[in-house]
């Protein structure tokens, strides 16, 4: 969705560098960085975020039975999301809690229900697939995956493809560089660099 794009660039929560790039917790160079958890402090931004990955979920996973959210930038839109869905919402944390009944997933999940996962951003896969993981590890049928924005990295369709899941986006890299090029003064160069930076991000640079 291109509307969704251009709020992201609006608000800041997506900004883009290819001159100075960011460099990400894993040490990539980068002339993007993203931070979704910004739109929930945006009314208008996240009730557009809810029903498009509600229509999302209603048009892939019309079988779901349980929203789940990854924590913790997932939790508040899958909440929103679930609330429109009208179905049970859980949490799904990055590992077990290390104490009490050492519980990796919060709310109700019976044994063999569908479940749709919900997270803010989807760059290799890596933490979302670990959640399906867990949810799989507690008998749930794990439909697939929506997300805010996706980097559109080759390792994240491989990730999914070698578990043979499925992932939907809002938005997405290509069309939030187009959205930039209306709106900022990006030459043709550095366009190409940052569309070169997604098909090779280690080598970037």
């Amino acid at each position: 969705m291109r509307k969704i794009a251009e709020a992201l660039l609006d608000i800041e929560a997506v900004k883009l560098s290819p001159a100075a790039p960011f460099t990400w917790a894993s040490g990539i160079k980068s002339p993007i960085y993203c931070d979704n958890r910004l739109t929930i402090s945006y009314p208008a931004i996240r009730k557009e975020i809810a029903n498009g990955i509600a229509d999302l979920i209603r048009q892939n996973y019309p079988s779901a039975e349980v929203i789940a959210g990854t924590a913790t930038a997932g939790i508040p839109h899958a909440a929103w999301v679930a609330d429109i869905l009208e179905l049970p919402l859980i949490y799904v944390r990055s590992k077990p809690k290390d104490h009490g009944k050492g519980k990796q997933t919060e709310g109700v999940l019976r044994e063999n229900q569908k479940v749709v996962l919900i997270d803010d951003l989807l760059s290799t896969g890596g933490s979302v697939l670990k959640a399906a993981t867990a949810l799989e590890n507690e008998n749930a049928v794990v439909l697939g995956v929506v997300g805010i924005f996706s980097y559109e990295l080759r390792d994240l369709q491989e990730n999914f493809a070698k578990r043979n899941l499925t992932f939907h986006t809002l938005t997405n890299f290509s069309e939030l560089i187009e959205a930039a090029q209306q709106k900022s003064s990006f030459t043709q160069a550095e366009v190409d660099s940052m569309f070169e930076w997604k098909k090779s991000p280690k080598n970037w640079k």
